[in-house]
């Protein structure tokens, strides 16, 4: 089969939405299929390879070094005239999402839609509240008009139904256990953060920036270092709270942006996860996490609602005051604590990526191959 993808962002860039769709892209590949990439140039003079088209792209506000796509539906229509995909999948909603949906329908190929991120859920966190049902309505526009649009849980699918989204289905997620593993802590890069063997790493993985709800990791450490007065905050990541951020506490860590091995070196490392956003479609980052044998403390929704078990992986939690009780809780009892991590490292094992990618390939070839276009296809 010959298969397109089509993102506004992608590797070396750092954010659940590349790496997942690297991800599905490197799948599809080792499946022995011919896919195609459309994605902004991401710095100038930037060259693509043979199965690539690099398009205009502009400066995605509030996010640097970050490029939304300019449209492109005019060029699209030519590649794809000229060697026509079996189906296309479209990561995001951007300008050249909404090309590349427009060129699929106007060429009758079917298209997949992926809904990676809650820009409503965005409006609130950067007090813009009031256009939080336009961008919903933008969203259910552009989904709406695919054939499907793939989601990475139950509980986001039923929501999204729920307001009028069409063809809705589920595409599980996984993590690479090979990678992310308890095996590659390292009391070097601990020893560097001012810890030893018995001291405590909170640490933060993602974007620091406000849709990230940070101010209640920081009143969830700050209880627990009240009760471990050697803890320390670990923030692996960058954004444009970080400088404000470590101006307030200088005794927290910024490890900046770290990828593969370090990136898994610097998750083991780490003792306790705390992740307090609100805004993610899934987080990734708590199966890494719990991969890499690290409890996550973390709301009731996305990964934590449909992998992380309450009080035995961590804790998934309802309200601000829950999370910060959990996190005190789970730092301050280290047979707990040892039985968590062994418990999650354990549950992430039966994730295969492999089989992420084998139901990505059904899910499109079923596209490809009904007569209805509007048919439902196979669901992971």
């Amino acid at each position: 089969m010959r298969y397109a993808i089509v993102t506004e962002t992608w590797p070396p860039e750092v954010n659940g939405v590349a790496l997942t769709v690297h991800g599905l892209e490197q799948g599809l590949l080792a499946r022995g299929h011919a896919v195609d990439l459309v994605r902004p140039r991401q710095h100038d003079g930037q060259q693509p390879n043979a199965r690539e088209l690099l398009v205009h792209g502009a400066g995605l506000p509030r996010y640097p070094g970050l490029k939304f796509g300019l449209p492109a539906t005019r060029r699209l229509l030519r590649r794809w005239r000229a060697n026509m995909p079996d189906a296309i999948y479209v990561a995001t909603e951007g300008p050249l999402g909404w090309s590349a949906v427009r060129a699929a329908r106007r060429l009758s190929i079917p298209v997949a839609t992926g809904f990676h991120t809650r820009f409503d859920a965005y409006m609130r966190d950067y007090g813009l509240a009031w256009l939080e049902s336009t961008a919903m309505r933008w969203m259910r526009h552009f989904h709406n008009r695919a054939d499907a649009t793939l989601v990475p849980t139950t509980e986001l699918a039923g929501f999204l139904r729920g307001t009028g989204f069409l063809r809705v289905l589920r595409l599980a997620r996984a993590v690479d256990t090979g990678r992310f593993d308890p095996a590659r802590r390292d009391p070097a890069l601990r020893a560097q953060w001012g810890l030893g063997d018995s001291d405590i790493a909170a640490i933060h993985v993602g974007r620091i920036a406000a849709e990230k709800n940070l101010a209640l990791a920081v009143r969830a450490f700050r209880a627990l270092q009240a009760q471990r007065p050697q803890a320390r905050f670990v923030w692996v990541g960058d954004g444009p709270m970080r400088e404000s951020l470590a101006r307030d506490n200088p005794d927290f860590v910024f490890c900046g942006v770290q990828r593969g091995e370090a990136l898994a070196r610097h998750f083991a490392s780490g003792d306790l996860f705390l992740f307090p956003s609100r805004s993610e479609t899934f987080g990734n980052v708590t199966l890494e996490a719990m991969a890499s044998g690290v409890p996550a403390v973390a709301f009731d929704y996305g990964a934590a609602r449909e992998h992380l078990r309450d009080g035995e992986h961590g804790a998934a939690v309802g309200d601000d005051a829950t999370f910060v009780e959990a996190a005190v809780r789970i730092a301050t009892d280290d047979a707990m604590r040892r039985s968590m991590a062994t418990a999650a490292r354990r549950a992430t094992l039966r994730f295969s990526p492999a089989q992420v990618a084998e139901d990505f390939d059904t899910l499109l070839s079923g596209l490809a191959d009904s007569g209805d276009r509007h048919a439902t296809a196979p669901a992971a």
